[in-house]
């Protein structure tokens, strides 16, 4: 890639990504358009801590945030087309509208959610589980915003269920 030529100014909104910063630990499609360096152990500790407590309770019966009633609502409303049963479509996600969507959002938790813009793991589909082809790398929030509908919807209780077939459903309801 040039930058052009010795003096030259250099327009950001012109100038080429450079696509091998995802493999030095940067997320090249943040919300924010920017590199936001981010922990990938981390974002893979917090996706086994969020399998495990699947494992141990149903999704159904589990609250993420103090505040998830208020997330639920505001995602509804920013976002009536989501499907929590369908396979996210990462490229509109990511895409500028996707990212302006997403940006006003996740920015009307900026001093209510910690590490709200931390970058984490998300399944693409509710059906499967994490695996290289079935994640992205998202937000927090959008983890979040996702997740919450997911759980309100039933669509996680498969995790539990998997792991505890002897159970009597109608006490775990």
């Amino acid at each position: 890639m040039s930058l052009g030529p010795a003096g030259a100014s250099l327009n950001p909104e012109e100038a080429e990504n450079f696509e091998d910063r995802s493999s030095a630990g940067y997320d090249k499609s943040s919300p924010w358009g920017d590199s936001r360096l981010i922990a990938p152990t981390t974002a893979v500790q917090h996706m086994s801590t969020y399998w495990s407590i699947l494992e141990k309770m149903k999704g159904s019966k589990l609250r993420l945030t103090k505040i998830d009633d208020e997330i639920y609502e505001h995602f509804q409303k920013e976002f009536p087309e989501f499907n929590p049963t369908d396979t996210i479509d990462e490229d509109k996600m990511k895409s500028k509208e996707g990212k302006e969507r997403w940006r006003t959002f996740m920015m009307a938790y900026e001093k209510t959610i910690d590490d709200y813009n931390f970058g984490t793991m998300l399944r693409a589909n509710p059906k499967f589980e994490y695996g290289e082809k079935e994640t992205i790398f998202a937000m927090r929030m959008q983890f979040y915003a996702v997740e919450i509908a997911r759980n309100r919807e039933g669509l996680n209780d498969w995790i539990y269920d998997r792991e505890h077939p002897d159970e009597d459903p109608a006490k775990v309801s």
